[in-house]
């Protein structure tokens, strides 16, 4: 869960500090967590990618927090949630989970955050993306990401002072890859889902922020409407002129927010639309909203921006 710096101008090297950072500060004040049966996806779709080099374990499901996550995916799926047709009004989003780029969390980002997107009439597509391998067993799962705690730590020790830190890199070419088999698939089927192409957005969750960063700043198969990277990095980065609208929703008590904002001025200096909702309390993960917290309106002010900007089709 969690986000690039400088180099998200390149598919292969998207700052790490999420995968390394988010992953590991989460875990750093670690709720437990138990494993679960896979639950039923019977409305998932392969989006046949292929595997995961070097990926050898088997993808298992856990819960922490209360909340079902899923890791050592190497096989991508897409879920929809389609808009009840009587009031499904064409827009669509791909809604991307976070988990460090080594779990999803799919409930708490993926399947309510869908659910919610549905309700007001918006199709949703969560994407459960393909993975960095992990552990097998939970336990020796739960040691990785307190090593990798201890190892963002002494990095963080290493560039104290520097606004712009040497971070460890991540490839993110089968996540992009991901992104853009889903969304040549809601094309293809943009028909039977009622799906107007011209509207198609994408939402994504702290790693998930990323891929949706990483998508923008690299693709050249997806063509987004609209994005809404949540509880993200904040650092600049180099905007291509066809970029879209961007809402940002963090809040300042976010171990990973720092006071930047650099990727706002990045999108304003573009003079391309740019909503940012920088909320007192939240902290980071916190999906729809956690009890009284002020960041738990962000959802009911992206859906009047998506309406004021006439991505829900209206007049």
């Amino acid at each position: 869960m969690a986000r690039p710096l400088e180099m998200f101008n390149t598919v292969r090297h998207i700052g790490a500090a999420l995968a390394i950072v988010s992953a590991a500060a989460a875990f750093a004040q670690q709720a437990p967590m138990y494993p679960m049966d896979p639950p039923p996806e019977p409305n998932a779709i392969p989006l046949g990618t292929g595997p995961v080099e070097g990926q050898t374990a088997q993808e298992t499901w856990f819960r922490q927090w209360g909340d079902p996550m899923a890791r050592n995916i190497s096989t991508a799926t897409l879920t929809p949630f389609l808009a009840d047709p009587g009031k499904a009004n064409g827009a669509s989003i791909i809604v991307a989970p976070g988990g460090g780029f080594m779990w999803l969390s799919m409930g708490n980002e993926g399947w309510e955050v869908a659910e919610a997107l549905a309700a007001q009439g918006i199709n949703a597509f969560v994407l459960k993306y393909r993975l960095q391998p992990t552990e097998a067993g939970l336990g020796d799962f739960e040691t990785q990401m307190n090593n990798r705690f201890a190892e963002a730590a002494e990095l963080g020790k290493a560039n104290q002072g520097r606004t712009r830190p040497r971070l460890m890199e991540l490839d993110l070419a089968d996540q992009l890859e991901d992104v853009e088999a889903a969304y040549a698939m809601i094309v293809a089927r943009s028909g039977e889902w009622r799906v107007d192409t011209e509207r198609i957005g994408m939402i994504g969750f702290s790693a998930g922020a990323g891929l949706t960063m990483a998508t923008t700043l690299n693709s050249k198969q997806v063509d987004l409407a609209f994005i809404g990277p949540i509880y993200g990095a904040m650092q600049a980065v180099e905007v291509p002129k066809d970029a879209p609208p961007m809402f940002v929703a963090v809040a300042t008590d976010d171990f990973l927010f720092g006071g930047e904002f650099g990727v706002i001025k990045s999108w304003y200096e573009a003079g391309i639309p740019v909503e940012l909702h920088l909320y007192q309390n939240g902290g980071h993960g916190f999906g729809l909203g956690n009890p009284d917290r002020t960041s738990n309106k962000w959802f009911d002010a992206f859906i009047h921006w998506l309406d004021v900007n006439k991505f829900l089709g209206s007049e």
